[in-house]
């Protein structure tokens, strides 16, 4: 994906930054407003977290106000954001990160051990990704908007350090080419190259082990709208068989933060009957949503008065060959604002 670089003639932005650069901070929005979105999903493809791509931009923005008046237009506006985006995200990407605290035991036949996981991961609405600006295919960039913010992707992309990340998400999503990466990184093209080389042998190895998903097409569309309308029926049908008939046989399940994996039907319906608790699945509503160019669903767990649904999480669906071939849950009430969802429901045997 090639973003064209700014919607402002090259005059009104030489003005606007000179305006900025002298402390007009409504000058300073008006010229970066434009960017703001493709900077906040650049954030989020190197960290992985949606949160902690807030928190980047903020950063980003905060930095280039601070010193615009040393930009001295010898690159584009665009390209000097992204250089300190980019360096905003190094620095957090190298930051050591908590491990969270284990779950209760899993009832269900769980993997732990020997799991290659990304402890932050977490989803992006569709509708800010539909913020970004339709661009023609750039035969540089290998991967298109869809695929470039897959959860599958993203995940593969995690694993890689982050100088190669960076490389990889300039490079092959951007489409910037290997002499503009290496001056954005301060390195050479021969480094850029290799990096990038080993990067895209590490998330090719992902794809061939099939954990990348087919990318869906616009005639999936109604595959996925019928298999997230009978997901959500057989929930409140509380018909776990139901359910597990829209899985594919070797079908995975996992939940970010935490080192779990669920893998084939069987495991998967065990979990569903038992967690939080026996009987939870009796007590959830869902509702559709759409995340990472993907369906989804936002699941709301009854209180123990039985007069609201709280917000509980959100599960993203990978389809493939007309089933469910992955399922990733988010235990993260925090996201349902940032989805435009309401975090409490009443209960249709309130009163």
């Amino acid at each position: 994906m090639h973003i064209p670089d700014g919607s402002h003639s090259s005059a009104t932005e030489a003005v606007e930054r000179a305006a900025a650069a002298a402390g007009d901070e409504e000058a300073f929005r008006r010229l970066t407003e434009h960017y703001r979105r493709e900077l906040h999903v650049h954030c989020y493809r190197m960290l992985g977290s949606f949160h902690d791509a807030e928190d980047a931009l903020q950063e980003t923005l905060l930095r280039a106000w601070r010193h615009l008046a040393s930009f001295e237009g010898r690159s584009s506006l665009r390209a000097w954001l992204y250089r300190i985006a980019t360096n905003v995200c190094l620095t957090a990407a190298a930051r050591p990160r908590v491990e969270p605290a284990p779950p209760p035991a899993p009832p269900a036949a769980a993997r732990t051990a020997g799991i290659e996981h990304v402890t932050h991961l977490s989803p992006y609405p569709d509708q800010l990704l539909d913020e970004l600006e339709a661009t023609a295919g750039n035969p540089v960039a290998h991967y298109d908007l869809r695929e470039s913010v897959h959860l599958a992707f993203l995940a593969a992309v995690q694993m890689l350090p982050p100088r190669q990340r960076a490389v990889l998400l300039l490079r092959d999503v951007l489409g910037w080419s290997s002499g503009e990466v290496a001056a954005l990184l301060d390195s050479t093209t021969a480094s850029v190259n290799s990096a990038l080389q080993r990067a895209r042998a590490t998330v090719d190895q992902q794809h061939t082990e099939g954990r990348l998903g087919t990318v869906p097409t616009a005639s999936r569309e109604e595959i996925e709208q019928s298999l997230v309308r009978r997901y959500i029926e057989a929930w409140e049908a509380v018909d776990l068989d139901r359910l597990v008939e829209l899985l594919r046989s070797d079908a995975v399940l996992t939940m970010p933060p935490f080192r779990l994996r669920y893998e084939g039907r069987r495991a998967i319906a065990e979990f569903f009957a038992t967690i939080p608790s026996p009987g939870a699945v009796a007590r959830r509503r869902l509702m559709p949503t759409r995340a990472n160019r993907q369906p989804a669903v936002a699941a709301y767990m009854l209180d123990p008065g039985g007069l609201k649904h709280h917000a509980s999480a959100l599960v993203v669906l990978s389809v493939e060959a007309e089933a469910i071939a992955a399922i990733t849950g988010f235990v993260d009430p925090t996201l349902f604002p940032v989805f435009g969802l309401p975090t409490e429901l009443a209960s249709d045997h309130a009163t």
